[in-house]
């Protein structure tokens, strides 16, 4: 939907509310004009029901509304006379329209000073939860989100069953763009295992102000552009068209930034001219072959754990006296050229072009890639059938505008043209495990209004391999994402300051009692 069409709809709302309850308005004390005002009515509707007016806020941010508009309807039913659960459930399950019913046909009189305070158990319960929620909804929509790693593409830096969490604030919280969805959950409803949102109406994409941008080497958290899983792992072949915000979270490394010029060149990644130094923590792994001495015996199981391969197992025998290791750090590799028996290890690298790279028009292979201009808003490029490739999906999918080619010549929204000015930003995202990683080498650019956050620490992280406590990785928990030098755990602090809190605690209590 356009901003136009969201003012209308905005409109209509606002009328709908005045018709349904300018009556009820009237017989709290106020003008029955007041209850078609945009925003102010909403004001006034909670004086009317006794509410905080900071409460208008909630009702106006997508996903948290929805848990707010039947607290609303329940509380103006309340504030005159209509109490029961059957007025509550009417209440509910006609979306507010019930108010209508009491606003037109009922003699209902206002109960200024009602009280606030649940008559029942089970009422103080339900209202303790539905707070905790919106609370909850909040902090997750826009300060932070937890997130689990499922894949290997940032082995080293970031391993299968990492706990993080995503900060929303760091880039600019997003705000949603699907505004009908079930609160704190992704693409799908637990347990039932079905949509957890409906995908009309969209609102435009807004971010707020973020307190730094995405730097060259930030690891980043975002929706796959080119998703259209039906689940995340899914093997079953069903394909589903989901909104921008609905998409699955990917993370990687930001490698290329608005504006720059990047190439890969054996395997190393170039920016303007210039190699790309990346951070200590980041290990970049390739694949190798290995050749080795048939007549040596070599515990190949315990070195390729030792030296850190991903997959102590993840090798296979191509030929009698040679080894394919799928992932491995170069440090590692130079620590198995030292070992006996080992003849030589080469780190493989793709010469021929390989059809299945973006743009998918069989120029490049992963280790050998572009140059290739990583767009930046407001700026101008060049539009030719030969650069088209690079650039349709910007266009026509991410920038929503018609495109169509007639012969030599390339149209945009039925005009023709011979260049590009962009809308947003875009960004190029590779994963450390270069062998092993389906990134922007794959399906391109990463738009700005597709970024979620930054990982900031990792609060627990469990391996499934290990056995008993052993399970959890201990020396990970509570270390940061990113910072110079090596990960440290903070969780012996952690559980410092928690049991000085339990301690402080107990203290106070006996304190407060005696």
């Amino acid at each position: 939907m356009t901003l136009l069409q969201w003012f209308i709809f905005f409109l209509v709302v606002q009328i709908i509310h005045g018709l349904g309850t300018w009556k009820l308005y009237e017989k709290a004390g106020r003008k029955s004009w007041e209850a078609f005002i945009p925003v102010y009515n909403s004001i006034i509707l909670m004086k009317i029901i006794n509410r905080p007016t900071w409460w208008t806020i909630l009702l106006f941010i997508p996903v948290i509304n929805l848990l707010m508009f039947p607290v609303v309807w329940i509380e103006t039913l309340r504030s005159f006379g209509k109490n029961t659960t059957a007025d509550t459930w009417l209440g509910i399950f006609t979306l507010g329209f019930y108010i209508y019913y009491v606003n037109y046909t009922q003699d209902v009189k206002y109960i200024a000073d009602r009280s606030l305070v649940a008559k029942t158990k089970t009422g103080d319960t339900v209202s303790s939860l539905i707070f905790a929620i919106v609370v909850a909804t909040l902090v997750h929509t826009y300060v932070m989100q937890p997130f689990t790693i499922p894949t290997s593409s940032l082995e080293k830096s970031l391993l299968i069953g990492d706990f993080l969490f995503v900060s929303k604030f760091h880039y600019g919280a997003r705000t949603p763009m699907t505004p009908i969805a079930a609160p704190m959950v992704h693409d799908t409803l637990p347990i039932l295992k079905t949509k957890s949102y409906l995908s009309f109406p969209q609102l435009p994409y807004f971010r707020f102000p973020g307190f730094e941008k995405i730097e060259k080497n930030d690891i980043v958290v975002f929706n796959w552009p080119v998703d259209t899983v039906y689940k995340f792992f899914d093997t079953s072949g069903r394909s589903v068209v989901k909104p921008t915000d609905k998409e699955s979270n990917y993370v990687k490394r930001c490698q290329g930034t608005p504006g720059d010029n990047l190439q890969i060149k054996d395997g190393v990644v170039f920016i303007n001219g210039k190699q790309l130094v990346l951070p200590e923590r980041a290990k970049p792994q390739y694949s190798y072959s290995v050749s080795f001495d048939m007549n040596t015996p070599i515990d190949f199981e315990y070195i390729l754990k030792d030296i850190g391969a991903t997959d102590a197992a993840g090798f296979k025998t191509e030929a009698r006296d040679t080894l394919f290791i799928s992932a491995l750090t170069e440090a590692g590799a130079n620590r198995l050229k030292n070992v006996p028996g080992i003849k030589s290890v080469t780190r493989n690298i793709s010469k021929t072009p390989e059809a299945q790279v973006f743009p998918q028009t069989n120029l490049w292979n992963k280790d050998n890639y572009g140059p290739i201009y990583i767009p930046e808003a407001g700026k101008t490029v060049p539009l030719t059938l030969a650069s088209l490739p690079l650039y349709k999906r910007i266009i026509s999918v991410y920038e929503k505008h018609a495109l169509k080619v007639v012969g030599s010549d390339i149209y945009v929204d039925d005009k023709k043209v011979t260049s590009y000015t962009f809308e947003q930003n875009y960004y190029w995202m590779m994963g450390d495990n270069r062998h092993n990683s389906e990134d922007s080498r794959y399906w391109g650019y990463v738009p700005e209004d597709h970024i979620v956050g930054k990982p900031t620490f990792i609060w627990m992280s469990w391996d499934t391999h290990g056995k008993g406590l052993n399970k959890i990785r201990w020396e990970r928990l509570f270390t940061t994402v990113g910072g110079d030098g090596q990960p440290q755990s903070y969780f012996k602090f952690f559980l410092g300051l928690l049991a000085l809190y339990f301690v402080g605690d107990y203290f106070w209590k006996r304190r407060k009692s005696s």
